[in-house]
């Protein structure tokens, strides 16, 4: 298959910033290559979320659909697997609800996408003037000279030089340094490995645990440099220690198995 054939379901996590999402929408909405459907992976989210994305749905591009779950705490592993179940591209793009997306974003991630490899992006940070200044008047223009961004070389989106670094991020074979709030791959490799243990919850590692039953399974790692820019709002830290106590000890014991299937995931939805 060619990557111009490749059909790509975006899937946004989200739970109760309604604001913060509305500007990953207008985001995905400017996108220079659309991807095939956009889907809302809902943790437990009020009814203003709902009700946000019914209004963008009569004005999208293309389709875009809501997965909602009754709110139980933090299960984004949960939510991330139903909406797999939903999606019917055959490559999956992950991004959290507070996460900006630069215009080329859905292009970069399939210019560099490849068989048996999963892309892991990266993330500029927004300071929280930023990010409330953002907010209000529905800003999602940002460069590498904007004022209130850290960590500015993740914002440089360059086609060439993206190409040409991919000699130097192609094949890691570790979990460190994973961030779902933009990483991808095959729906086929996440059946592989039955997507997300939902064995997690609370916030933490669920996504490092996904990406060492990636790497055991043989689908290798793509850093994704100087394309596929995302920004990221400033927000509050979510985790609970008790609860990333234990998430720590599921990643350590998946990495000292050798694990490549979880046994709670994918497969109850599909």
């Amino acid at each position: 298959m060619r990557k111009s054939e490749v059909n790509i379901s975006l899937i946004i996590t989200t739970y109760n910033r309604k604001d913060a999402l509305e500007l990953v929408l207008l985001s995905v909405k400017m996108q220079s290559l659309m991807p095939f459907e956009v889907i809302v992976a809902d943790d437990g989210s009020t009814s203003e979320t709902a009700e946000l994305i019914k209004h963008y749905q009569t004005q999208f591009p293309v389709k875009l659909l809501h997965c909602w779950q009754e709110d139980k705490g933090f299960r984004v592993s949960h939510i991330r697997n139903k909406a797999f179940a939903v999606a019917s591209g055959e490559y999956i793009i992950m991004v959290d609800g507070d996460v900006i997306l630069h215009r080329n974003f859905i292009r970069s991630h399939l210019e560099h996408l490849a068989s048996n490899h999963f892309i892991q992006g990266s993330r500029v940070l927004l300071s929280p003037e930023a990010t409330q200044k953002a907010i209000e008047s529905k800003q999602i223009h940002f460069t590498p000279f904007s004022k209130g961004i850290k960590n500015r070389i993740n914002a440089i989106s360059n086609r060439l030089f993206s190409q040409l670094i991919q000699v130097f991020y192609k094949g890691e074979k570790t979990h460190k340094g994973v961030r779902s709030c933009n990483l991808s791959c095959w729906k086929s490799d996440l059946i592989k490995v039955n997507g997300f243990s939902e064995e997690f919850i609370g916030w933490g590692r669920e996504d490092s645990e996904f990406v060492v039953r990636l790497l055991n399974s043989g689908i290798s790692r793509t850093n994704l440099k100087f394309g596929g820019v995302v920004y990221h709002l400033w927000h509050k830290e979510n985790k609970t220690d008790d609860l990333l106590k234990k998430n720590d000890i599921l990643l350590e014991r998946a990495i000292a198995e050798g694990r490549k299937v979880c046994e709670i995931g994918l497969n109850q939805y599909i």
